[in-house]
């Protein structure tokens, strides 16, 4: 077993931050500590409005640039889009943020994998492709079948070695795939990539 990964907490409340506090605390593969020391950032708010968004930005601009997983109260579909998109890499609703949960996405974001719930998921793949705001430069033409394969397994929350063994590429494979989707359409990482295939219907 690894060192465990250092995670710190950030929350406009200061109940909501002792409670996620608490709940890390229970992990025997993390270790809290300060934001600014911490490879990944536990944010824990009551919904992602504007001001929720930019603590995920700001977070990201620490000088360490932690991951980010993001606990709110309430997530609907549309919050989880912009959330990916200022560079969240994992969501989870408070009600689901028990200790195994928390560690499961904290761990993920750890190794630059993204992590969203199933029911999250279901929500975002069912709204209408007109609903998902288009943006310039994503259509079909532009993915090929393989990167499209590997950004719905993103989506579901699966890790870069099973997505890998599920397409039968090497792990280094993936991540060469992900790397070039990035650098081609300028995304930040792979959950802004997901994001934004997500809003342009691709997934």
């Amino acid at each position: 077993m690894g060192a465990p990964v250092s995670v710190g907490v950030v929350a406009l409340d200061p109940v909501l931050e002792a409670g996620t506090r608490t709940t890390l605390l229970a992990c025997p593969d993390l270790t809290v500590c300060e934001p600014v020391d911490a490879r990944v950032a536990v944010l824990t708010v009551d919904r992602p409005g504007p001001a929720e968004l930019d603590m995920v930005r700001a977070t990201r601009a620490l000088r360490h640039s932690p991951a980010v997983v993001l606990v709110a109260g309430a997530l609907a579909s549309g919050d989880a889009l912009h959330a990916l998109a200022a560079g969240a890499r994992g969501l989870l609703p408070r009600r689901d943020a028990d200790a195994p949960r928390l560690a499961h996405a904290v761990l993920a974001a750890s190794r630059d994998d993204c992590t969203l719930p199933p029911r999250l998921l279901e929500q975002l793949l069912d709204r209408p492709a007109d609903a998902r705001h288009t943006t310039g430069g994503w259509t079909d033409g532009m993915l090929s079948d393989r990167e499209r394969s590997v950004l719905r397994l993103l989506a579901d929350g699966h890790e870069t070695a099973e997505i890998a063994q599920r397409l039968a590429y090497s792990p280094r494979t993936v991540t060469t795939v992900v790397h070039d989707i990035t650098q081609r359409f300028r995304l930040r990482n792979r959950a802004h990539a997901v994001a934004y295939a997500l809003r342009a219907g691709l997934l």
